[in-house]
């Protein structure tokens, strides 16, 4: 069952609502590393110069309560923001709590990018025939392919390659190639008895035939050998063709999170 925020008002299950939430936002934390990381209390201030994914510049609060001296603190981060050439970006998961929310929402800021955080069991994945596949050792190369895969512009390579770099946990670096073209690109982070799923991308020209589903299945397989027990992903909840395919390979929805901005923005 999804998590909503009505869930961390429930009094008879907050400590083990949270602690789910928070188990997967600090997975998400150390997979996907922003360059600098700053506190506010319980809130963490992503920011990443090298590249300007929602994900790796945002304010990520990780505690309902904590919502005092909120105008001075939005400001502070402002702060931090205008100087890394990025727009003030709130990340909210259910842990950041209705409070905050009513506060943007009087203020006038705008919501977008709603996220799925979807989790399947690695015993039920279906895995068992899939063929292994090795993972790239090569960064260099895997950055190449998944620039052309994500139609990403070249200019995202030194960004993208410093943050594959500092991934913490083990990283498999996943793409499916015909000849020399990559037909689909993900990333695998091996993080204890989780698998997190990153960067999944099919190319425009050969999507719908089955090359992400096989790419996905072969990191499941590999997470599986490694130990982990569980697969986790996140996915925009417009993307339909996605959400067909993790549905289809038994991922359920745990908790949704979406972005806002102030209105000036």
């Amino acid at each position: 069952m999804a998590i909503t925020g009505a869930d961390l008002l429930n009094p008879q299950h907050p400590a083990t609502v949270l602690a789910k939430v928070r188990r997967y936002e600090a997975a998400g934390f150390r997979a996907w590393p922003a360059a600098a990381v700053h506190y506010d209390g319980t809130w963490v201030v992503r920011l990443t110069a090298g590249h300007p994914a929602k994900r790796l510049n945002s304010i990520n609060p990780l505690d309902p309560g904590d919502v005092h001296q909120l105008a001075e603190r939005i400001a502070r981060a402002g702060r931090r923001f205008e100087a890394y050439g990025r727009p003030l970006t709130f990340r909210i998961s259910p842990l950041a709590g209705a409070a905050l929310s009513r506060h943007l929402d009087a203020e006038g800021w705008s919501r977008f990018g709603e996220s799925l955080v979807m989790r399947v069991p690695l015993a039920k994945a279906p895995v068992d025939d899939v063929l292994d596949q090795i993972p790239l050792k090569d960064i260099s190369r895997f950055v190449s392919a998944t620039l052309k895969v994500h139609g990403a512009d070249a200019s995202l390579r030194p960004g993208l390659s410093e943050i594959i770099g500092a991934i913490q946990p083990e990283a498999g670096l996943f793409a499916l190639e015909r000849g020399d073209e990559p037909m689909a690109t993900l990333i695998c982070v091996h993080d204890g008895d989780l698998a997190g799923l990153f960067e999944i991308a099919t190319d425009k020209t050969v999507r719908r035939q089955g090359y992400g589903r096989q790419l996905v299945l072969s990191a499941l397989k590999w997470a599986r050998l490694r130990g982990a027990r569980e697969a986790w992903l996140q996915v925009e909840a417009d993307n339909a063709p996605a959400l067909a395919l993790y549905h289809g390979l038994g991922f359920e929805e745990v908790y949704r999170y979406h972005y806002r901005q102030p209105a000036s923005l």
